[in-house]
């Protein structure tokens, strides 16, 4: 059997009851480490503070051994009880659906245990869920490579009126361009999005088509480490989002459609003049 726990988004304590009766019962335990991490990391530090709750290792998978070496876990959990486990929900934002049907054409039984994730999470800030379009996904940049597609999607977003989700990316235990060219991968070192890059890009990519789809007074909100005891949650212009320091990874940002009267309300629990001021 395998089993996709999802552990939520604070630290080692967010998981279910039902997510660590699974755990426990296993006989191998990976946690996938590409898409997201706890609040703690995946240092040596944080996986063993999974294992002294589990009572047993944990092995870190990360993308190689996931998109690469998938059939060596799921050959595990042909004869025995295997986990994998997935900061938030395994179907949430980052779906591991491919996961799910290559262990269902091998004749492998799933079973999936939800948790919280940055899809509802982000309810928080007042903005109503229901009231969200299409999730992008912000790349970092680099002196050749400046994706925009999802400059489009926000922009159709604003003309319904929608909210928009922009996920930031993570680099973690990517191979350097220079070692892939020398045939023998070296890592760079993990890099996680933060608010100000991304606004950085997104202003950049508006300046490049000029459509008006947003601009520095675009009214957003930040959110780090969002499920933590120490999550930060700020509201204001582009413009203003640029001069706050969100701290430790990670980040996400929305964007801000048309509201409703009651979501102004909320939001104004987080504006950035209250933030600094200390009356949140």
């Amino acid at each position: 059997m395998l089993y996709i726990v999802g552990l939520g988004l604070g630290d080692e304590r967010d998981i279910t009851l039902r997510g660590l009766d699974a755990v426990k019962k296993c006989e191998k335990v990976y946690i996938e480490a590409y898409t997201s991490l706890l609040s703690f990391g995946v240092s040596t530090d944080g996986l063993s503070t999974l294992e002294k709750l589990y009572g047993k290792p944990v092995i870190l998978a990360d993308r190689e051994i996931v998109e690469e070496k998938a059939d060596n876990i799921l050959s595990e959990a042909h004869g025995s009880d295997v986990a994998f486990l997935v900061v938030g929900d395994p179907f949430g934002a980052t779906t591991h659906t491919d996961l799910v049907v290559r262990a269902k054409k091998l004749g492998v039984d799933v079973k999936v245990v939800h948790n919280a994730s940055v899809m509802n999470a982000i309810g928080i800030c007042g903005l109503q869920l229901y009231r969200y379009g299409e999730t992008v996904s912000i790349p970092f940049f680099t002196e050749t490579w400046r994706p925009d597609s999802f400059y489009e999607k926000i922009q159709r977003n604003r003309k319904l009126g929608l909210h928009t989700l922009c996920l930031l990316d993570i680099r973690v235990k990517e191979p350097s361009l220079e070692s892939l060219c020398r045939g023998r991968k070296q890592y760079e070192p993990p890099r996680y999005m933060t608010i100000n890059t991304a606004i950085e890009q997104l202003l950049e990519i508006e300046e490049k088509h000029g459509e008006s789809a947003y601009s520095e007074d675009t009214e957003c909100v930040g959110f780090a480490r969002l499920g933590s005891e120490d999550q930060m949650i700020v509201a204001g212009t582009m413009r203003q989002l640029l001069t706050v320091d969100f701290g430790k990874p990670l980040h996400c940002l929305v964007i801000v459609g048309d509201t409703h009267p009651v979501e102004d309300e909320m939001l104004e629990f987080y504006k950035i003049q209250r933030v600094k001021l200390g009356t949140e």
